[in-house]
C-alpha cells in the first residue's frame, strides 16, 4: 500500500480575499504519522482540502503519492481516502452495504474474505455489520469509514479531527488502527486539536500559525515520545492568538 506519500511546498491558498495558507511546508512519507495542530482558523482544514483538490492553489505544490491534484485530479483522489469529522456515510444502509457501495463507485472490487478481514481489522463487531449505520456511535462509524480505507488501499490518508465526540475506549481503539496503517506504509496526516492523542500516535506533530508551520517536533525513539510540557506551552500560546518563543 505504500507509495510516495505527501508534501506541501511553499503553499499559498487564498479564501475570501485573505491568505489562509501562507508559505505551508511539511512532508508526510509513506509509513508516518503527522499530526498538525493549531487554533481555529489557523489554516489545518484548507490544507486538507487544497489537498484533495478542492481548493485551487495560488502559489507552491502539493504532491500525493508524486502527483499534483491541479494537473492530475482524478489520480490524486483516487489515491487518498478522506475521513472528515463528521463521516460520510449513508444512515440507511449497513456497514457491509456501505462499504461495497463506495467501492463500487471507486471502481474497485473485493472478495468477501478481504471484506470480513477489513472488518475485522478495525475491530467492528461481526454483528454490527449487518445493522444500518442510523444505530451507529461515532466510534463504530470511524471503524467503518477505515475498513473502507483499508480496503482501497490509498497510499494517503487524510483525517480531520477525528477523535472529536469519541470516549476514551473508541479514542484508543482508533490510534491502534492508526497504527495498524502506519505499519501497512501509508502516510496520514491528521489535523486535531487533541494534543495528548497525537503525542500517542504522531511520529512528527507540527503546529501551524497563520497559515505558516511555526514549530515542529519529531518524536524521539525513548520515552517521553515528546517533552509534553513544551508542546502544551506552544500550543497554549497559539491557541491564545501568540506566536511561541
Amino acid at each position: 500500500m505504500g507509495g510516495q506519500g505527501l508534501s506541501l511546498n511553499e503553499l499559498v491558498v487564498m479564501r475570501g480575499g485573505r491568505s489562509v495558507l501562507d508559505g505551508l511546508t511539511l512532508s508526510v512519507p509513506a509509513g508516518h504519522i503527522y499530526a498538525l495542530l493549531g487554533g481555529n482558523g489557523a489554516g489545518k482544514s484548507t490544507a486538507l482540502f487544497a489537498t484533495l483538490g478542492l481548493l485551487p492553489v495560488m502559489s507552491g505544490q502539493v504532491l500525493v503519492d508524486g502527483k499534483d491534484p491541479a494537473e492530475e485530479p482524478d489520480a490524486v483522489r483516487a489515491a487518498i481516502a478522506y475521513l472528515p469529522e463528521t463521516v460520510a456515510l449513508y444512515e440507511h444502509l449497513t456497514a457491509r452495504e456501505n462499504v461495497d457501495y463506495f467501492l463500487s463507485l471507486a471502481d474497485q472490487s473485493r472478495t468477501n474474505a478481504e471484506i470480513v478481514e477489513a472488518f475485522a481489522q478495525v475491530r467492528l463487531d461481526p454483528t454490527a455489520q449487518g445493522q444500518r449505520l442510523s444505530a451507529f456511535s461515532k466510534g463504530m462509524r470511524q471503524k467503518t469509514a477505515i475498513a473502507l480505507a483499508l480496503l482501497r488501499k490509498t497510499p494517503v490518508l487524510l483525517l480531520d479531527e477525528p477523535t472529536t465526540g469519541l470516549d476514551p475506549q473508541a479514542t484508543q481503539d482508533f490510534h491502534a488502527l492508526l497504527l495498524d496503517l502506519k505499519a501497512s506504509d501509508v502516510a496520514i496526516l491528521m489535523v486535531t486539536h487533541d494534543l495528548l492523542g497525537a503525542v500517542d500516535v504522531a511520529d512528527t506533530i507540527g503546529l501551524i500559525i497563520d497559515g505558516k508551520l511555526a514549530s515542529q517536533w519529531q518524536a524521539q525513539s525513548t520515552l517521553p515520545r515528546f517533552d509534553l510540557q513544551a508542546l502544551y506551552g506552544a500550543f497554549t500560546q497559539a491557541r491564545a492568538g501568540n506566536t511561541p518563543a
